[in-house]
Formats: structure tokens, sequence, C-alpha cells
């Protein structure tokens, strides 16, 4: 759109937000209040699986021998314990069989299996004291965890002479759930006090400090609202609900500090509140919506993998970033119409000043820091050169530990030491010969003689890594195979196995699944989408930061230094959680590998974030460098007037991260505390280094674009900067407005320009 065109649109929305600010925020009073009744219990409703590919062939072979052959995959465990006697011993043994007999008879329970049915030794620990009674409980992810709820009580604990222990699949999936749940509501009564006097810090006023959190506050409940009502057409993962809280404060904070900061330097400048707001609108206004867009664009790309915990990302953070910005633009203009000049009230700062040393009013209060932000710009851009070669270097080598980054899929060490599952599975893992429902399952389709099962079996254990092969068990024209590969149950020796098994040829249709095949197929799923979800993030990144900036080469400097702000994230999470760096002081368990998905998510999200600050910083270049043509002074005055602001930011969202970082589930650890870093290498190093550096070097030729450009971004562009005719039209419009509701200023005395 035109810039005049725009400026009208801008004008219009200016009355519309300010002409009853009472009733605006009365209405969205009541629909938070009906999202908090819409969106309780969302928690229960989600997943805490999602990691497979719902489209290939283990998760059809799954699918078969659950229907088929419910034994084949237990999901249920009881770790029975016999003591001091052996698993062996009569009276075990009698007291083991009867709780074999009541499981069976339990409702929802499709098989059940056990040592002492069987004798396999894989369900016998090698010191003979422990042995496994294995189940299938019937349903889906939802439907098992219910069943697991209302049987597990009656189960664990003491009977006779033997002590059981509850865990298998489900059972490791429902107890993250549940401590997801928990971690997530302390990171929240951690993050807010917090956050609260963060913002006290940065805007000195208690009032002004209040209106981002609030944002925040109604950005959360909406999205839990809008999740709500995704799960009764699809799954989504409980995980989402991390990333709900944390862009829901982190980007409602980032908005509304822009808004209020933009707003406050109006009024300072002698603007009346309407033309403060009209202002603010078209400038920092314009902004967040450009900012809101591409880090919607970011996280909509993990809509293209087919797994629904990306998808479940995607689903919550379009809907969080949209409600932030719509709140920041709605909420907060009707707030502030309502508060005008007493949004600076309740100044907490002055009981820690000393009397004649600070500046008392908010435009003073900025212009120390604005000052320092404008000399550091030129200091760095006075040694460009240096400062862009070193930056650079330092940001690859922090990530060069990411080329040995090893994939695998997430299992009960995501879980606290002392969680019951996760003390079950390693009793599995260390003490049992094999793994139940660790193996790899082949599924024979079709007619076939005894001759020919056995003569397949026989191909199979010949093959490199095999350890042992059962079955196969047979049932109408199917049958299946398990296999025991070598080594870890999803090591790459596991993997290969997977590839030779379904590359092996055979007389009927076969189809492999199991830990180590879900694993190859995830890792196939993202490597096949993943130049689409990238391609769509850089397309229509170069198409925003061009259509706000008029510039060819700002879009290909703005990917490729967001892409180097998240270099140290990559190199940190391999380093940390892979190597197991640091893994005693931050309370988790190393596997040795990086869950596959969670790269993926972390750069959408990051990338998403980094783009965050990377609009506000150039909408205020190019809004310096529209008015007065001069290049390095617009740096410098970008720098100056978002320098502070991006950094504050960038703690507070850190610090929300911190805090979902401090969940005792190591995926959630990561993601928090992986992400945190990548926000504040962004906004300390590649803001306020790497970007001065690099437009100094690149002189105004950064602002280059062939003339068709030109004219098209003439055209449609969009623009931060304003002129004094266009706020004195929204002055004029606004002031008819101001009686019809009696709220407002008295009439617009002054021409406020954006550079003001």
């Amino acid at each position: 759109m035109s810039e005049v065109n725009s400026s009208e649109h801008v004008g219009r929305w200016t009355r519309f937000v300010t002409a009853r600010p009472r009733l605006a925020l009365l209405a969205a009073l009541v629909i938070t209040a009906l999202a908090v009744f819409a969106g309780s219990g969302v928690a229960d409703r989600m997943g805490s699986g999602g990691w497979e590919a719902p489209d290939a062939e283990s998760t059809y072979t799954t699918q078969v021998l659950e229907r088929e052959f419910p034994d084949s995959q237990p999901n249920l465990l009881l770790l029975v314990d016999g003591g001091a006697a052996s698993v062996d011993d009569p009276a075990v043994a009698a007291e083991a069989d009867r709780l074999t007999e009541r499981l069976s008879a339990e409702p929802g329970i499709a098989g059940v299996g056990s040592y002492w049915r069987t004798k396999s030794p894989a369900l016998r620990s090698t010191d003979g004291h422990e042995a496994i009674v294995a189940a299938r409980m019937e349903g889906d992810e939802k439907g098992a965890g219910e069943i697991l709820d209302r049987i597990a009580p009656a189960y664990r604990g003491t009977h006779g002479p033997v002590e059981v222990s509850v865990g298998g699949p489900v059972a490791v999936r429902h107890e993250m759930q549940s401590i997801i749940q928990e971690d997530l509501l302390r990171a929240e009564l951690i993050a807010l006090p917090v956050t609260l006097v963060l913002l006290v810090m940065v805007f000195g006023s208690a009032i002004a400090a209040l209106l981002p959190l609030g944002v925040g506050i109604v950005a959360i409940l909406g999205t839990n609202a809008v999740l709500r009502g995704i799960t009764e057409f699809t799954d989504v993962s409980v995980f989402a609900q991390n990333l709900t809280t944390a862009l829901g404060l982190g980007l409602a904070i980032d908005y509304a500090l822009f808004i209020v900061r933009r707003f406050r330097e109006e009024l300072a400048a002698g603007a009346d509140t309407r033309v403060a707001i009209g202002t603010t609108l078209r400038t920092a206004g314009r902004t967040v919506l450009f900012s809101a867009l591409t880090v919607a664009v970011s996280l909509a790309a993990m809509m293209v993998f087919p797994q629904y915990f990306l998808r479940s990302f995607a689903y919550a953070g379009i809907a969080v970033v949209l409600l932030a910005a719509a709140a920041a633009l709605i909420l907060l203009p009707a707030a502030l119409m309502l508060l005008g000049p007493r949004v600076n009230s309740l100044d907490l700062r002055r009981l820690l000043r000393r009397r004649g040393k600070t500046a008392s009013s908010p435009a003073e209060a900025g212009e120390g820091p604005g000052r320092g932000w404008a000399r550091f710009s030129v200091l760095v851009m006075r040694r460009a050169p240096v400062f862009a070669v070193v930056t650079t270097v330092g940001l690859v080598l922090l990530g060069l530990p990411f080329l040995g980054v090893k994939f695998g899929t997430a299992d009960d060490r995501q879980l606290p030491a002392t969680a019951e599952s996760r003390v079950v599975q390693e009793h599995i893992r260390d003490g049992f010969p094999g793994s139940p429902g660790g193996g790899i399952e082949v599924l024979a389709e079709g007619a076939a003689t005894p001759d020919q099962y056995a003569a397949y079996r026989e191909r199979i254990a010949a093959l490199p890594g095999v350890q042992r092969v059962d079955g196969p068990v047979t049932a109408g024209g199917s049958a299946y195979y398990d296999v025991l590969p070598e080594g870890e149950a999803v090591g790459q020796g596991a993997q290969d196995l997977v590839r030779e098994l379904r590359a092996e040829p055979a007389p009927f249709d076969t189809s492999v699944t199991g830990a180590a095949a879900v694993l190859v197929d995830s890792k196939a799923a993202i490597a096949d989408r993943l130049p689409w979800a990238v391609g769509i993030i850089v397309v229509v990144t170069l198409l925003l930061v061009f259509l706000l900036t008029g510039s060819v080469l700002i879009p290909l400097q703005a990917v490729v230094l967001n892409a180097l702000s998240l270099t140290a994230m990559f190199g940190a999470v391999v380093w940390v959680f892979q190597d197991g760096n640091l893994s005693g002081f931050l309370s988790f368990t190393s596997t040795g590998d990086i869950e596959t998905t969670l790269p993926v998510l972390m750069f959408c999200v990051a990338f998403g974030l980094s783009m965050d600050y990377g609009v506000f910083l150039l909408s205020r270049i190019k809004e310096e460098y529209d008015r007065t043509g001069d290049h390095e002074h617009a740096v410098t005055f970008g720098l100056r007037h978002t320098g502070g602001l991006i950094t504050a930011a960038a703690v507070i969202l850190a610090v929300v991260m911190v805090a979902i970082g401090t969940s005792r589930v190591t995926n959630t650890k990561m993601l928090g505390l992986g992400i945190a870093l990548a926000v504040l290498m962004d906004a300390m190093v590649v803001r306020s280094l790497l970007v001065p550096a690099v437009m100094k070097l690149m002189g105004r030729v950064t602002w280059w674009a062939p003339a068709p450009l030109r004219a098209f971004h003439q055209r449609f562009g969009l623009s931060e900067g304003e002129s004094a005719a266009a706020v004195e039209r929204d002055a004029e419009g606004a002031d008819g407005a101001e009686g019809a509701d009696g709220e407002g200023g008295n009439r617009a005395r002054d021409k406020v320009t954006a550079g003001a």
C-alpha cells in the first residue's frame, strides 16, 4: 500500500481503538474470562508423544501389530521384585501368577504376558531376582493413560513376597505429562514476579510496568482456549504449553515495551494523549504488526512436518503471537488512552535515586543510556572490519560442536532420576538381557508356508548386528518376528539393521517397526521436509524485510545474521545436552544424542525471535534514513533508540525461558535454556556488534534496489516513517471522535514528526 493510504488506514485504526477505551477494556475482560473457562483442562487433553511420522512404515506396522498381535506391543510393564528370593521361588511365582491373572481380567487390557507364563529369558533379570509382567492397554494415548490411572494404584507396592513397580511407554509419557504441568506452574510463579521487577527497572513507573504483563496474560489465556479447541480435531503435544507461556510473556512484553516506550517519547515531546497514540500506532504499531508476521511465519513453517509434536508448536506459536500483537494493538492503546500522562505514575525508582543525580522526566531518564548506545555504535563502526571479523569467527567457533550432533529418540531418561517409570526402565535396560518392547519387530503379511517362515527367520538371524530372533508368531494370514539388535536399542547399529531388514527379500510383504525404525523414519521425514520449512522461512522473511526497508541487500543481511545468532545455541545444545557437560549442575542425564525434532523446533522459534529484534532495529534505522538520508547517522540513531529497549526485552524473555529451563524434563530444559542463550546472543552480540559493523562496511549501497523493485516498494511497502501532515490529519480526526466519549485530552496543538 502507499504511504498515504497506509497513514489513512492507521488513522482510522487510531480513532477506532481510542473512541471507546472503557468499552474496549470491558469487552477484553469478558473475552478473557470466557477464555479462562474455555481453556480449562487443556493440559489433560494433550499428549506427551508425537515424535513419530504418521505416514511412515513404522507407524503402519505398529498399528497392524497392535490390532493383530496385541501381545507384541506391550505398553504397560510391571517390574516384580522378589527381594532376596529368586523369581522362580514357589511363593514368588504363585504371587506373580495371581497378579498376571488379575491384570488379564482388567477392562481395557488386550493381552498379558509374563516370565512365569512364557519362561522367556528376556523377561527375567540376569541376577534372577526380578521379572516382568507385560501387558497391552487398549486405546489411543489418552485412553491408555486413563486405564493406567485407574489400575496402577492397585498394582503398585507390596504384594505378599514381592514388590511391584509400574513402568512402560505409557507410564513414562504419563509421568512426563504430569511433571511438565507441575514445572510449568512453577516456571510461571518464578517468571512473573521477576519480570515485573525488571519491567519496573526499565520503565520506572509501576503503572507502565503492569501493562506488558497484562498483555502477556491475555495472550496466554487466549492461546490456551485456542489449543483446547484444536484438541477437538487433532493431537496436540503438552510441550506446546511451555511455548505458550514463554512466547506469551516474551513477545507481549516486547510489543508492549516498544509501544509504551514510543508513547512516552511522544508525550515527552509535547503531544497530547490522542496524538501520541496515533503517532505510536503509525510507527511502533506498524513495526509490532510486521514483527508478529515474521515470527508467525517462522513458527508456521513447522506445519510442513508430519509429527504432531512439531505441528503443536506451530498451533500454539501462531495463536500466541497473533493474540499478543492484537492485545498490544487494541487493548494497550485503549489503556493508554485512559491513563494518558499517568502512565508515568508510581515511579518506584525514586526510592533508589540520589537527589540531583537522576533526571526526573522520562525523556531525560532515557537520554544518558541513549547517548551510551550512540557512542558505542560510533566505536563499532569506526572499527567495523575488526568487529565484523572477530564477531563472526567467534560465533562460528561456538557453533562447531554441532558438527558432531547425533540424533536419537526421547526416552525415560528425560525424566528425573527418582521418577518411578524411569526407575523401572533403568532396571530393565541395565539388568535384563533383552528389553521388552525395545527390539525390532518385522511384520510378514501374505500367505506363506511354515518352511518359508523358517527360511526367512534364518536369513534374518544371519544379518550383521542381530543378537537374537524370536518367532515367528502367526495369526491368520500374517506373522511377526521379534529381532533383538546388538548394542543400544536405537544406536547406529540398530538403525543400520532396520535398513538391512527392509532390504532383505522375502516371499511375502514385510514391514519393520520398533524404536530404531521409528527413529529412522522420523529422521527421513524431517530431512525430506526441512528444505521446505527453511525455504518458507527464508523467502517470506526476505519479502517482509524488503517491504519494510525497500532494500534488496538488507533482507539478505538479516537472514545471514539471524542464522549466525543461532550458532551458539546449537553448539551449546550438543556440548551440554549431548556430550553431558554441566549435566550435574543442570540435573539431567545425557543420553549421548539429541531428540530429532528439537533442533528443528529451536531453529524456528529462535529465528523468529531474532527477526523480532531485527525488525525493531531496522525499522528505526529506516525511519531516520528516510528523514535525513544520512546512512551512518541513521544506524547510530537506530541503535541509540532501540539498543536499550532490545537488550531489556531480550533479558526479560531470557528470564522467562530460563524459568522454563528449570523443568525436570530434559527436552524442556534444553528448549528453555537454548533459546534463552540464542536470544541473548542475538540482542547483545548480533544487534549490538554485527549489524552496525556490517551496515558500515556496506555503506549507502545497503539501501540499493533495482528501479522496478523501488517502484514496487513505493506502492506496496510499509515504513515506520510518517509525515507531519499525516499526524495532523489523525489529530483532527481524533478530536472529532473525542466528543463522543469525553475521555480525550485537549485539541492537539503540536505536530509531531516520527523523528521526535
